[in-house]
């Protein structure tokens, strides 16, 4: 139904607004991963799904895409190398990914962002509304090509939000699929990740065989051995014994380890890290253990300690131990209480690490229950007081950064 002026007004100025930005559309595409997708027929499939809601005659004047996985945030994509891309063989070019769209995108006089659907943005609904959002500031209409044309603004919100609830609901079910298998996993006794210092993983035999999937073979199960060299095995005992009987701290520990390299032999040098993880490992007391560390809760290449209540335990041990779970208890008994020995509270231990590195810890602003501290060119919000798991994880972050 058409509301106009009751006589012709066609002739007065001002009729129509006019904007005076000249089009510039731009497609925005994704692809989980280059292994068990094809970017080089996805991408260009997106790319003709996008085009139908251009204007005739119009083309797109850049194109970002990104081979990333939608569960991660814009400033975690796109860091693979270009060689990475230019091997994709993608007869689709890349002026960037979903960040450098962002970044760029009002400096490139970007007027739309054509995609085929919303989870192309990003399966998190709070990404792809945030990302949306920044355009959206900035004068730039965002699209999905599987949006019906016409009808109410309204009608057009609902079915995106739809969109976006169900690309989150499905991402959420992915992942409670993926931490359920993880967990039979490590229940039935297979290893996940780099194997500890006195191991090797191989392949079981015993292992059930799965048949070749929409994706190809599976990786195969791996079991923890001991290591080839049986001297590792010894080293790993006798360190995990420093701290147990002796009451040792890491630094002295690796004093006693490094006097004798043909006894306890390592690749490079025993390090703090080295012999507190050792000593922390669960799984040389026989054990599978999953779900130690939370790798999501962080910047990329660092990860926060769950709780031990938080941690999924094999019922019965599943390879050769090299201290027993009562051992490996007592122990982390013993570091917890060199920790905290001769006043030195986990603050004090912060401070006096980041002395070591050349930074310097100041206290910036606090809420009673929580503190802000600036750390280097780092900023940390730490609870009060700090517990001991936590200082210790703010030390290993400052000796990876260092």
């Amino acid at each position: 139904m058409h509301f106009g002026p009751p006589i012709d007004l066609s002739d007065l100025p001002n009729v129509t607004q006019a904007d005076v930005r000249p089009r510039r559309p731009v497609f925005l595409g994704r692809v989980s991963t280059k292994d068990n997708q094809n970017p080089a027929s996805s991408l260009p499939r997106q790319v003709a799904l996008a085009s139908e809601r251009l204007e005739p005659g119009e083309e797109f004047t850049a194109y970002f895409w990104d081979v990333e996985s939608g569960m991660l945030p814009p400033e975690m994509r796109g860091l693979g190398p270009q060689e990475m891309y230019d091997a994709l063989a993608v007869p689709v070019p890349r002026n960037g990914g979903l960040q450098d769209l962002v970044d760029r995108a009002e400096q490139l006089g970007v007027t739309h962002v054509l995609a085929e659907r919303s989870d192309r943005v990003a399966r998190a609904m709070l990404t792809s509304l945030t990302v949306e959002h920044e355009l959206e500031r900035a004068g730039i209409e965002v699209v999905y090509a599987n949006e019906p044309v016409g009808g109410t603004e309204s009608g057009r919100l609902r079915t995106r939000r739809y969109g976006q609830v169900d690309a989150e609901l499905y991402r959420t079910a992915l992942m409670e699929m993926s931490t359920g298998g993880q967990i039979q996993h490590a229940v039935s006794g297979w290893n996940q990740g780099y194997p500890p210092y006195p191991y090797i993983a191989v392949v079981d035999e015993n292992a059930p065989a799965r048949e070749h999937g929409r994706f190809g073979m599976a990786r195969p199960k791996k079991k923890l051995v001991p290591h080839p060299d049986p001297r590792r095995f010894n080293a790993a005992r006798e360190l995990c014994r420093l701290r147990r009987e002796e009451h040792l701290k890491a630094a002295d520990i690796i004093a006693i380890l490094s006097s004798d390299p043909e006894r306890y032999p390592v690749e490079g040098r025993w390090t703090h890290n080295l012999v507190e993880g050792l000593i922390a490992n669960p799984k040389l007391s026989g054990y599978q253990v999953y779900n130690r560390k939370a790798s999501r809760t962080r910047r990329p290449g660092h990860s926060l300690w769950n709780p031990i209540s938080e941690w999924v335990w094999s019922p019965a041990p599943v390879h050769e131990a090299v201290v027993s779970l009562e051992e490996w208890k007592q122990a982390q008994e013993v570091t917890a209480a060199l920790r905290s020995r001769s006043g030195r509270g986990p603050m004090q231990r912060i401070q006096a690490a980041a002395r070591r590195v050349g930074l310097v810890v100041t206290k910036v602003s606090s809420s009673g229950s929580h503190t802000l501290y600036r750390i280097g060119n780092q900023q940390v919000v730490l609870p009060s007081p700090v517990p001991d798991t936590l200082a210790q994880q703010v030390i290993d972050d400052m000796g990876r950064t260092a």
